[in-house]
């Protein structure tokens, strides 16, 4: 009996890290050690670091920090994180990277605004017009350095909702809008930002 419990044990745990999905429906993935950052992220360890429970990433206006997940998003998913922009303008979560495309969530200092776009990615090239893309929805909301934000983000049925500390939030329909409907998960930085409490799970 023990024997037929440690096999099934052993054969759940080797199908969630053989998933290809960042998160499954068995599995609330959170980012905790180097290992995993390592394991799970494509990563320049110049511009990331992960020590004890917080994100570090670091760019600029040429190059932008950028960090990607390995994986693919579940079709549904929720994502939780803390944010911190402790320098510069910009940090932006790419969302159904694929293809050189994404959806892009940011909060944006210059123009005081929490935004959904679309983006492209360039992964050999970090010149103007190859990173980035067009503002479709935005918000105003004040935004500073050196202060802690919670951002949610839930894409369900083709629904995009994000949100900043429950209060501000916009949404729109990933498939009216045209936008992608899977990849994986990224994260850019024009300067220098921290993450805390990433979570990321199936709906």
């Amino acid at each position: 009996m023990k024997i037929k419990i440690a096999s099934i044990l052993i054969l759940q745990l080797l199908f969630i890290s053989c998933s290809s999905t960042i998160s499954t429906v068995k599995k609330e993935y959170t980012l905790n050690n180097s290992k995993e950052l390592k394991s799970d992220w494509t990563i320049n360890s110049k511009e990331w670091i992960l020590k004890k429970d917080t994100l570090t990433g670091n760019g600029s206006l040429s190059p932008w920090g950028v960090l990607v997940s390995k994986k693919q998003l579940p079709e549904n998913y929720e994502i939780d994180l803390k944010v911190n922009m402790t320098g510069e303008s910009l940090f932006e979560i790419m969302l159904n990277l694929d293809k050189g495309k994404y959806i892009r969530t940011y909060l944006y200092q210059i123009d005081q605004n929490i935004v959904i776009g679309d983006g492209i990615y360039d992964k050999k090239d970090d010149s103007y017009g190859k990173r980035g893309g067009k503002t479709l929805f935005k918000k105003p909301m004040k935004l500073e350095n050196n202060k802690w934000y919670y951002l949610k983000i839930k894409v369900l049925n083709n629904q995009l909702y994000f949100s900043v500390d429950n209060k501000t939030s916009i949404e729109c329909s990933i498939e009216k809008s045209s936008l992608n409907q899977k990849g994986k998960l990224g994260f850019i930085t024009n300067g220098e930002v921290k993450i805390t409490g990433l979570k990321i799970k199936s709906l």
